[in-house]
């Protein structure tokens, strides 16, 4: 799992970019899954979300289902902002083309949420500090992916290679969150990844 080379942002942005025109076509989406996702993340009506690394804005439709409150969707990649942007059009979601760990933002959130992208921050320890110094205290985290660890570390292992730091273990991702979050979800299935909690 661990890389001798460290992963650049710029290859990530480059990687992205490319993928981007053709990356909702291959989407495979299983909605069961992600409503148990977000459920356990507490996305809900009412709620403000941050979507970090939103990609296409795959989770758009489902927030607007819940009828969250509002949705700040943050991505490095511009071609992904750019066709998450097109998919905005009841007024609830702002996209950002931005780095994460890098933007000013002017809130907190109920629900931070982090789908189908951890394994490409190269730094797991900074990101679940930084994002956990935007949850609103009682409000909740997730890190969650809608297939299996191995699923994810097979679909990694070709062209994604070199943009992706691997999977960790479950078990060492709910370590990860202790310090900020009272961890109540960890799953690890042939079906999905998630570990989530509530922040301290």
């Amino acid at each position: 799992m661990e890389r001798e080379e460290k992963i650049t942002k710029e290859d990530i942005i480059d990687f992205f970019d490319k993928w981007a025109p053709g990356w909702d076509a291959g989407m495979k989406k299983n909605d069961e899954i992600i409503g148990k996702i977000l459920d356990n993340a507490g996305v809900s009506e009412g709620t403000s979300v941050l979507d970090v690394a939103c990609g296409t804005g795959v989770l758009f439709p489902y927030y607007l289902d819940r009828n969250v409150q509002s949705v700040v969707a943050i991505d490095i990649s511009p071609e992904m902002a750019k066709i998450a942007q097109k998919k905005e059009t009841q007024g609830k979601i702002q996209v950002i083309c931005d780095d994460v760990e890098e933007h000013e933002f002017k809130q907190k959130f109920d629900s931070v949420v982090v789908y189908n992208a951890f394994p490409h921050f190269p730094d797991p320890q900074r990101l679940i500090g930084i994002l956990a110094g935007l949850t609103k205290t009682g409000g909740r985290m997730t890190i969650a992916h809608g297939m299996s660890r191995a699923a994810i570390e097979r679909h990694h292992s070709g062209v994604a290679s070199k943009v992706s730091v691997g999977l960790m273990h479950e078990e060492e991702l709910k370590k990860l969150f202790e310090p900020f979050f009272e961890v109540d979800t960890v799953i690890s299935t042939d079906a999905m990844y998630q570990v989530a909690g509530i922040r301290k």
